[in-house]
């Protein structure tokens, strides 16, 4: 599904994009705004909350400079909602793991999503 990153720009089947993104399991591509740059709120992830998601991957940038905020963390994790968090390029292949083996093990889809910071 995701098939390349780079600072800057990741390629989703086929696609290339060059902000932050939100990709969900049924590969749904959308923008992922944020309050601040460097640190997620938890208005940050409510959009992604809604789906109602097993898992959400979170890529906090090349480097990991991006913060995800305890208030924000509660709220994923208080759901229910398994968190993990890395820099983005771990992050992307949890995700594809995650996404990829849930399809051939369960017969039935999890729901995951990515939150992916770019840069950084």
């Amino acid at each position: 599904m995701i098939e390349e990153y780079h600072f800057g720009s990741i390629t989703i089947d086929g696609k290339t994009y060059n902000h932050d993104v939100e990709v969900r399991w049924d590969k749904t591509v959308l923008k992922w705004w944020r309050k601040e740059s460097h640190f997620v709120y938890p208005e940050d992830v409510k959009r992604a909350i809604e789906q109602n998601p097993e898992v959400i991957v979170i890529g906090t940038g090349e480097s990991g400079v991006m913060e995800v905020g305890k208030d924000a963390k509660k709220e994923i994790e208080s759901r229910g909602i398994e968190l993990i968090i890395d820099i983005t390029e771990e992050a992307i292949k949890t995700f594809n793991i995650i996404n990829e083996e849930s399809k051939k093990e369960e017969g039935e889809q999890k729901k995951v999503i990515g939150l992916f910071h770019l840069t950084c």
